[in-house]
């Protein structure tokens, strides 16, 4: 593979080299990119130094793909520079997610989608990356009617910067560039975003419209609320499921037991359940507490816990690149 990794001084790009890592992938060319002021950096990857190059710089690599994790004002104005190039960009931004002629890609959904000519694909958003992978076997077998998911979002959801702000307030000190509009240590923040018109906040919005997308299903009745939680490691959903068919919990779990990249961690009579501190640095997506909604006869709660910098998006990524190189580089 041929790679540039966009944003590589970042925590998603750090997570990027991690997943690189552990799926063993041979790499012929590895380009790091970063701003203007990260040029000339080392990163160590591979027992190698990389010198961090600039993006006028990557432009004029040997690389086939690039994933891009550097915000979505870098992604509109580079993105189309490298596709120009024949270079497939995978996006980690919401800059591309819902044009039209862009496919947003969740391996385990819909990779299948995509084709040689789709230079630019984005990657969703890390709430509905683990929401996907549980919701697609299950519509699949009972076809989804309704979906209430609340979120229970990481600092780390917000970079560095979110990071920090926990970390400092967690030593009573006062963040000097906060993150979120309230203190964090101690608290619970429904703010994800700016808020809408709608009254809905932009990351809300996000979990519902790129569901509908990736899931082919524009009318389904979806909502969501989004909670910035005091937690370093990953994303918490809780999800009610109704659906066309009357489900039977079996069923249900068998359904995801055979899903890819599901893991089921469902015993609650030894407090066996997903947390978001044993998904720190994992790359499945994790569900538990999976029962029957006993107000509705069609209808289930579960709750979905994974790591938002790994399938949330790293992982996520390199899948997609791992697919593009297998079937549409590879000779």
């Amino acid at each position: 593979m041929k790679l540039a990794i966009v944003g590589a001084t970042g925590m998603v790009g750090s997570s990027i080299l991690k997943v690189l890592d552990e799926y063993k992938i041979e790499l012929e060319n590895l380009v790091l990119v970063a701003s203007e002021s990260s040029a000339g950096k080392e990163i160590d990857f591979r027992n190698h130094k990389h010198t961090v190059v600039s993006l006028e710089q990557a432009l004029n690599e040997d690389i086939d793909i690039a994933i891009f994790s550097a915000g979505k004002t870098v992604s509109l104005e580079w993105a189309p520079k490298f596709a120009e190039k024949g270079i497939f960009v995978i996006d980690n931004s919401s800059a591309w997610r819902m044009y039209e002629d862009k496919k947003l890609i969740v391996p385990e959904v819909n990779i299948a989608l995509l084709n040689p000519e789709d230079k630019i694909i984005a990657n969703p958003n890390c709430s509905t990356i683990q929401l996907m992978v549980v919701l697609w076997p299950l519509h699949k077998k009972f076809g989804l009617e309704r979906v209430i998911v609340s979120t229970y979002q990481s600092v780390t959801g917000s970079g560095y910067k979110g990071m920090n702000q926990l970390e400092t307030e967690e030593r009573e000190q006062k963040s000097e560039n906060p993150a979120y509009p309230h203190q964090i240590h101690h608290n619970c923040i429904p703010h994800g975003g700016a808020f809408l018109e709608n009254l809905y906040t932009e990351e809300e919005e996000k979990l519902i419209k790129e569901s509908q997308k990736i899931l082919g299903l524009p009318d389904l009745k979806i909502t969501s609320t989004v909670v910035r939680v005091p937690v370093l490691g990953g994303h918490s959903e809780s999800v009610n499921i109704e659906f066309k068919n009357k489900p039977e919990l079996q069923n249900v779990i068998d359904a995801l037991k055979n899903a890819p990249g599901v893991i089921i961690e469902d015993n609650p009579s030894e407090n066996i359940y997903p947390m978001p501190i044993n998904s720190n640095n994992k790359n499945e997506t994790f569900v538990g507490r999976i029962r029957l909604d006993n107000s509705n006869k069609n209808a289930i709660n579960l709750w979905v816990v994974a790591y938002n910098l790994r399938k949330g998006a790293a992982t996520n990524a390199v899948q997609i690149a791992e697919y593009i190189e297998d079937n549409f580089l590879s000779s």
